[in-house]
C-alpha cells in the first residue's frame, strides 16, 4: 500500500488530494500548519479515516518533518504561501514559507531516504504567456505603467508594433517571474530539481493554472479572482472586473488538480532515476476572466460584473495551458467542464474569511 505525505493537507488544494488518495485506497499523512491567519483549524472529519494520520506543525520545521518521513514513500508538497500578495512587505513570509521550507523538506527526504516527490508549482513561473506577432513567437517584456494607466492593456510586439496574438504556452518556455510569488515558485523547482539530480530523486512539478472549486477561500488579499468574485456574489454585490475583463486564463477544477497530482504519483514510481519533468495542469478550455464572472453572476441570479479598469502591477494578460504533456504520458484527463464548474461554485461552500491562503 503506498504511504502519501501531503504538505499543506488540511488547505484548499491539499484536501482535495488527501480525500483522492483515501479514496483510491492509500495510506496518508497530513501535515499543517493550521495557520490560525489562513484556514483556522482542521475539519473534525479529518480524524476519522482509519488510513489518515493528522499532524499539526511545519513543514519547514526539521524536527516535524523529519520523523514524519519515515516510511512514506512519495510526498506531495503543497504547502505554500500562495497568492499575488499586497507587497513587498510580504516577501520575507513567501521566501520563508515556499522556498527556506522546501529546502528543509528536500533535506529531511534525503537523509530519510524518500525519493520521490510531485511539487505545486504554479503558472506564474512563466511570467506572461506565450505569444505570436506577423513573423513568429516573441516574447514580451513586463507591462509599462504609463500604459496600464491609459487603459492599453493588450501587450505589443516589440518588433511589429501590432497587438500580439495569445497562444498556449507549453513547458519548454523560458522561465519569467514577475512577482515574489512568482520568483518564490521558480527556487523551489530549482530546489526540486537539484535535490533529484543529487539524491537520485524523481520530481514532477505541477504548474496549475487558474484552479477553483468548493472550499476556496474568501475574505482575503491572497485569494484568486473567482473567490473574490464568488464572495462578492454572495454579499448581493457585482463582481468588479479589473483591466477589461479580456484576460485569458485557463480555469481548472480543483478536483481536476487533485487527480493530476495521484497521475504525477504514478509517474513518480516508473521513471527514471534523477528525473525531473515540469507539467501544466489545466483544463483546456481557454475563457476570460469577464467570462468567468459573468457565468457566476448568471448562475445565481446575480448582478451583472462591473468593469472597472483597475489594475494590479505585476499581473500578466494572457496566461493558457497545454497540458498534453501530463496527458499523454499519465493516464490524466480533466473532467469538470467550465459551464458544471462553475455552476457548481456559484453556490458551493467556502472556507470563512481569513487573512492569508493557504494551498
Amino acid at each position: 500500500m503506498t504511504t502519501l505525505l501531503v504538505t499543506g493537507g488540511a488547505g484548499f488544494i491539499g484536501s482535495k488530494v488527501v480525500d483522492a488518495a483515501l479514496e483510491r485506497g492509500w495510506r496518508v499523512r497530513l501535515l499543517d500548519s493550521f495557520r490560525a491567519d489562513v484556514h483556522g483549524e482542521a475539519p473534525a472529519a479529518l480524524a476519522e479515516h482509519p488510513d489518515l494520520e493528522v499532524v499539526a506543525g511545519d513543514v519547514g520545521d526539521a524536527a516535524v518533518i523529519g520523523p514524519l518521513l519515515r516510511g512514506v514513500d512519495v510526498v506531495c508538497h503543497q504547502a505554500a504561501k500562495v497568492g499575488l500578495g499586497v507587497g513587498m512587505s510580504d516577501a520575507p513570509d513567501y521566501v520563508a514559507s515556499n522556498d527556506l521550507a522546501t529546502a528543509v523538506l528536500l533535506s529531511a527526504m534525503a537523509e530519510q531516504g524518500v525519493g520521490r516527490l510531485v511539487l505545486a508549482s504554479s503558472m506564474v513561473v512563466y511570467g506572461e504567456g506565450r505569444y505570436r506577432d506577423e513573423t513568429g513567437d516573441v516574447e514580451v517584456p513586463p507591462r509599462r505603467t504609463v500604459d496600464l494607466e491609459a487603459c492599453r492593456f493588450e501587450p505589443i510586439s516589440p518588433r511589429t508594433g501590432h497587438p500580439l496574438t495569445a497562444l498556449l504556452i507549453t513547458e519548454t518556455a523560458r522561465l519569467d517571474p514577475r512577482n515574489v510569488y512568482a520568483a518564490s515558485k521558480v527556487a523551489q523547482e530549482h530546489l526540486a530539481a537539484s535535490w533529484a539530480r543529487s539524491c537520485g530523486g524523481r520530481a514532477a512539478m505541477l504548474r496549475y493554472h487558474n484552479v477553483y472549486g468548493p472550499g476556496m477561500p474568501t475574505g482575503t488579499p491572497y485569494a484568486g479572482v473567482a473567490a473574490i468574485f464568488r464572495t462578492a456574489l454572495a454579499e448581493g454585490r457585482a463582481p468588479r472586473v479589473f483591466e477589461d475583463g479580456g484576460q485569458r486564463r485557463d480555469f481548472v477544477h480543483v478536483r481536476d488538480v487533485a487527480a493530476a497530482n495521484l497521475a504525477a504519483v504514478g509517474w513518480t514510481s516508473t521513471s527514471e532515476p534523477g528525473a525531473v519533468r515540469p507539467f501544466n495542469v489545466g483544463s483546456g478550455e481557454v475563457r476570460t476572466i469577464g467570462e468567468m464572472a459573468r457565468a457566476l453572476s448568471a448562475a445565481v441570479g446575480g448582478p451583472e460584473p462591473v468593469v472597472t479598469g483597475e489594475y494590479r502591477l505585476g499581473d500578466v494578460r494572457h496566461i493558457t495551458a497545454s497540458s498534453d504533456r501530463l496527458r499523454t504520458e499519465t493516464d490524466w484527463t480533466p473532467q469538470v467542464t467550465f459551464a458544471a464548474g462553475m455552476s457548481e461554485l456559484a453556490t458551493a461552500p467556502m472556507r470563512p474569511a481569513a487573512t492569508g491562503q493557504a494551498r
